[in-house]
Parts: structure tokens; sequence; C-alpha cells
């Protein structure tokens, strides 16, 4: 099969992570994989086996996702944003794909409404029209208004032949976080987390007996770096390193490292072998994005979740609340953090036993494979 997935992440990089592991998915299964990213460019991110092609790149303004700026932290304009449109549109007719999977959208990226309605329908107008699946991870924001979850329904009926949800049922239902109708119920197809991989130890010792913080690829992370160089001064015992990511990473570097001098940290740019240093870590600090809960359980690593909370988001909270009963997570608010808590917080889950790796339920991108050759070979 030939798979186009749409994606466009607009603060960090989960949405992109999760989507290329899905391609990668694909790819293994012998499928030809094209993934369209409407985002800035992360090139520490694996895209082995696919071919990716950028739009005009998008971000938000932080937390206000309908303030979306280009490349230039400029305000888009509507003629950035009909380049994006026609981009899309060609890309699409130029691979004419067998699936098409939307990430996301349209439980999400409601700014981006017309440059999806539109591909969607350019697809459904091609001689041989895809199936058309959405691709959603286990916790959604809810929607502010029954009207919004009314016009999902709306798109799905009209376009979509199966959604996605990447979670298992038995941990986490889409109910938790959206208002599940008959028609949403009948095309809901669970796959089981998506993630990659367990990771192996890192093969240089990397990571081993340190504090790991990392806070997604965007500036919203900062007052966590700045909580944890003051917790690593009042925990002498253990070697901390800040991963940081972002376009601006480099001047966010600078300005972390002059902060820090004379606490035991070690301050870089995010690495593609940070899976590979959590088996050895002593804890980690994050917020709790899917990606990251699914390092977490995959490794089995003590874990402080922050969960990202501006901007009355919920989700990571709701995910922290469902991880924070297991052995070895705690959880401190946005509103809390200081150096205090954070380092009251890695503490406890130092001194909690090590809970066991997950090792079931996390082959939801197979699980995603087998799900869209099923749809697609039964409309052949």
């Amino acid at each position: 099969m030939k798979v186009m997935i749409v994606v466009t992440h607009l603060l960090g990089t989960g949405h992109l992570s999760r989507a290329l592991t899905l391609g990668r998915a694909f790819s293994q299964k012998q499928h030809q994989v094209f993934v369209v990213s409407g985002g800035m460019p992360a090139p520490q991110l694996d895209t082995t086996g696919l071919t990716l092609f950028g739009l005009p790149p998008l971000r938000s303004d932080g937390t206000h996702f309908t303030r979306l700026l280009d490349q230039y932290s400029e305000v888009a304009d509507l003629n950035y944003m009909d380049a994006r449109t026609e981009a899309l549109e060609k890309a699409l007719i130029s691979f004419q794909p067998d699936v098409l999977i939307t990430e996301l959208f349209p439980f999400g990226r409601r700014a981006l409404t017309a440059e999806f309605l539109n591909v969607l329908s350019a697809a459904r107008a091609l001689t041989k029209p895809p199936i058309i699946l959405a691709s959603i991870r286990d916790i959604l924001a809810p929607p502010s208004k029954p009207s919004k979850a009314e016009r999902t329904d709306e798109i799905i009926g009209q376009f979509y032949d199966a959604v996605l949800v990447h979670s298992e049922p038995s941990i986490t239902q889409l109910s938790v976080s959206w208002p599940v109708s008959d028609l949403l119920a009948r095309r809901l197809r669970y796959t089981g987390f998506v993630a990659p991989n367990s990771p192996e130890p890192h093969p240089d010792g990397l990571g081993t007996g340190e504090i790991l913080v990392s806070a997604g690829g965007g500036s919203v992370g900062q007052p966590i770096f700045h909580a944890a160089i003051e917790a690593a001064r009042k925990m002498q015992g253990h070697r901390w390193r800040l991963l940081v990511g972002g376009q601006d990473a480099p001047a966010r570097i600078a300005h972390l490292t002059e902060l820090a001098e004379g606490a035991p940290v070690t301050i870089e740019s995010v690495r593609p072998d940070f899976r590979q240093m959590l088996p050895l870590a002593a804890a980690s600090v994050s917020m709790c994005g899917y990606n990251t809960a699914m390092d977490l359980l995959q490794t089995g690593v003590p874990a402080v979740l922050i969960p990202f909370d501006d901007g009355n988001e919920v989700e990571q909270t709701l995910r922290a609340r469902s991880l924070a009963h297991q052995s070895g997570f705690a959880t401190v608010a946005n509103s809390d953090l200081n150096a205090q808590t954070l380092a009251k917080a890695v503490k406890t889950v130092l001194s909690n036993k090590r809970r066991a790796k997950m090792t079931h339920g996390v082959d939801g991108a197979n699980k995603s494979v087998e799900i869209s050759e099923e749809i697609w070979k039964a409309k052949q």
C-alpha cells in the first residue's frame, strides 16, 4: 500500500514523533510511506524508511494554538496558509495514496481545518480514493463546548473509514476525555499504545546514575530546567543532565549554563540517543506527553512528572494521574514547582522500588498497520 500521513506539531515534537513511529511500522511491512509535516523541522527524529515532506512550517504562539506563527515568528497570513493548503493538495495528487491518515484532526488542529478539509475532499475526488483514517492518542483535549464534538462527528461521518485510538481500552478509553457518540463508537479501533521498540541501554553507558531532565521541544519547559538546576544544588550526590530542545535551544542553553555555574549539572541539546540513556538513569524529570509516558513505562526508570497545563490544557494532567498510582512515579504541579518540591519528589521516586518495564500493550504501531491493511483489503 501507499500510505500518506499528515501531521502538524505546533508546540513540542510529540505528534510528529508518534506519526513517524507509525510510519516506520508501515515501512517495515514493505508499504511505501510518505509523511507530510506541517510543523517546524525536527532533524533529531528518526525518519528511517520514510519520505518526509515539509509544508511551509507553523508553530503556535506558546499555548495560543489559534495564533499561528511562520518560521520567522511572524503571524502566518492568508497567503502563507493558502500556500500550505495548495502544497498539501499537490502532494496528495502526486503520491496517490491507498491510505490517508490524519494525525489528531478532526479532534484537534481546528485552526488548520481549511487545509485538512481541502485535502480530505481532494482525496475523495481521486479516481481511486484512499481509505481515510484518523490517528489519535489515548487522551485528547476535551471539547470546550458540545458543538465542537458535533462538528467532529460530522467530519468523521463524511470522510473517515475509522479512527485509530492509540491506547489500551483496559487502561484508558477515549470516553475519559472525549464524548463518544454512537456514530463515533462504530468507527473506533483501539490499537494499543504506539511506541518504538524498548530501548537497549546506551552502549557507552551514557546516562548512568544521572537524573535526566527533558521538557519537550519548546520554551514551555524552561521553568522545569530552572527548578532542576536549583534542585541539583540540593542533591550534590547526583549528576543532573538537562536536554534542551527547540529552535532557540542555543540561546536557552547559554542562559541555563550561566545559571548553573557550580552546580552538578550538564546542559546540552536534545539527543537522538536519549531513550538509550533512560534505562541507565537514576531518575527522569519531564512533562507527561504521550511519547514521554511510553518511554518511562518501557524503561521502568523512576520518574517525576510535571504535566503541561498552560492554556487550560488537561491532557497531560489526566495522563499523569493515571500513572501516579504505580511505583516510581511522582507528580509535581506547575503551580507548585520549585527547587524544594522537585528535589523532594526526586528523592521519593529514588527511594521507591523500581517498577518492572512494560512489555505488553505497546505494539500499537504494528496493530495500526494490520487494521489499515484489513480495511483497505475489504474495499478492494
